[in-house]
């Protein structure tokens, strides 16, 4: 959910500081596959006929699947806004580690989502006395906002960490000898200039 906000403030704003779409498909990513692979594996893990049987395995593979995330996103620290992102996954995995591989969810806050409890494996939890509190579930977005939810000070980390990265992407500066539209530079005589790769 933060992460789609993310996305539709970060995009417009790039564009308007005179970014270019494309340059995101640019932005070099370290081990992409596996971050596919991970958010693949939640994205089967949490859906309906899957939660449903999933049991005791649950746990475990959101947590495994959470920290190959989380591998991916410290292997990219270099990129602007990633740093951001690493401390929120990281203050994510603590809390979902240190409840049993699950994301305490603040009562109070799930009501204030309109959001309950469902059926089946939830990487969420109701308890009473969660650990590390702060770093749970303990926010909500209004109940009238569309996909309304709970979320953690790691979701905001998270979600301003990927703004940040997403803009810098867009205004990423052309590599030397590519011109914007990425074509290779070259000379008065239409033939590549020696010694300039592509960007």
């Amino acid at each position: 959910m933060f992460v789609l906000y993310a996305l539709l403030v970060a995009i417009p704003l790039g564009l308007l500081l005179g970014g270019r779409l494309e340059r995101l498909g640019e932005t070099p990513v370290r081990w992409a596959p596996l971050a596919i692979a991970g958010l693949a594996i939640q994205l089967v893990l949490f859906a309906a006929p899957v939660a449903a049987v999933v049991g005791d395995a649950g746990p475990p593979v959101y947590v495994a699947s959470t920290a190959l995330v989380l591998a991916v996103v410290l292997a990219n620290l270099s990129l602007p806004g990633v740093p951001l992102i690493a401390v929120g996954a990281a203050s994510n995995l603590l809390a979902i580690i240190a409840n049993g591989g699950y994301m305490p969810a603040d009562p109070g806050a799930l009501a204030a989502a309109g959001e309950t409890m469902g059926e089946g494996y939830s990487n969420s939890v109701v308890v009473a006395d969660p650990a590390l509190r702060p770093l749970t579930d303990i926010f909500a977005t209004p109940a009238w906002l569309p996909l309304s939810n709970v979320f953690s000070i790691g979701d905001v980390l998270i979600a301003v960490g990927l703004a940040w990265a997403v803009v810098a992407a867009m205004r990423r500066p052309v590599t030397a000898g590519t011109d914007p539209s990425g074509a290779r530079g070259t000379g008065t005589n239409g033939s590549s200039r020696p010694g300039q790769g592509r960007g």
